[in-house]
């Protein structure tokens, strides 16, 4: 749980932050920002809430801190080298974390801030930001009960995607998969046993928002089917004639 602050002016005149002592222990962040100063920005005025911060200055570095450690809440900038801030959160998502995210960009669109929430942040805000509001925001965010992080990966019978490591094996037998192939994989057994639309495949995994009148799906799906079941005898992905696909095994 944070730590109470509450804003007062300082002998400069500028805005700063005084810790109000609290009972419920010291909260634990980590910012993952590229940017120097806004970096000590942000961990300074922490540092001054009772809040503890690590900071990565990358994608990768960040993402790697996000899924050995355990947070309370991480900052992520959405412009970050390496891998982008909005990479990292799905990356993240994709382990079954439920740690609460904050996205911060220069990004102000509305397109841009949903974007930002239906790749997995909890709450998105825009530069320049006070940071009266940044804490605000983390303190609503830590109020939000979620839940323990437990999988690092999906099962189909003997289907296995490995999370973290990106690795797919049948039967323990490793099986290649080019980057969108892996994203639709991994988006069919997100959803095992649920019959997943066109319209839902086109959001999740290609991020079109309209049908773009291509067989696009069709394609990646027959690509699919070629390296997870030609080789054994039981198929795991159907076609559901006017529904969609779904990935199972079957009766």
């Amino acid at each position: 749980m944070p730590i109470p602050c509450t804003p007062y002016e300082g002998q400069s005149g500028t805005p700063t932050i005084r810790p109000v002592p609290s009972k419920d222990g010291s909260m634990r962040a980590l910012v993952i920002e590229d940017d120097d100063k806004t970096a000590d920005y942000i961990i300074k005025g922490l540092a001054e809430c009772g809040i503890v911060a690590d900071r990565a200055e990358n994608g990768p570095d960040g993402l790697h801190l996000a899924t050995t450690a355990d947070y309370d809440a991480l900052i992520v900038d959405r412009m970050l080298p390496g891998l982008d801030g909005l990479s990292v959160v799905r990356a993240l998502r994709a382990t079954g974390s439920t740690v609460p995210v904050l996205i911060l960009s220069a990004l102000a669109h509305v397109d841009e801030r949903v974007k930002g929430l239906r790749a997995g942040g909890d709450d998105y805000l825009t530069k320049p930001f006070a940071f009266s509001e940044l804490h605000a925001r983390l303190e609503a965010l830590s109020r939000r009960p979620h839940a323990i992080v437990q999988a690092t990966q999906h099962q189909v019978g003997d289907l296995t995607m490995d999370l973290l490591s990106r690795k797919v094996t049948r039967a323990g037998q490793t099986i290649e998969l080019r980057p969108r192939e892996y994203k639709l994989l991994e988006y069919l057994m997100r959803h095992a046993g649920e019959v997943v639309t066109r319209t839902m495949l086109f959001e999740g995994v290609w991020d079109f928002h309209f049908d773009p009148q291509t067989n696009v799906i069709d394609v990646h799906i027959s690509r699919l089917r070629q390296k997870i079941d030609k080789d054994f005898d039981r198929p795991l992905i159907h076609t559901h004639r006017g529904g969609g696909y779904s990935i199972d095994v079957g009766d």
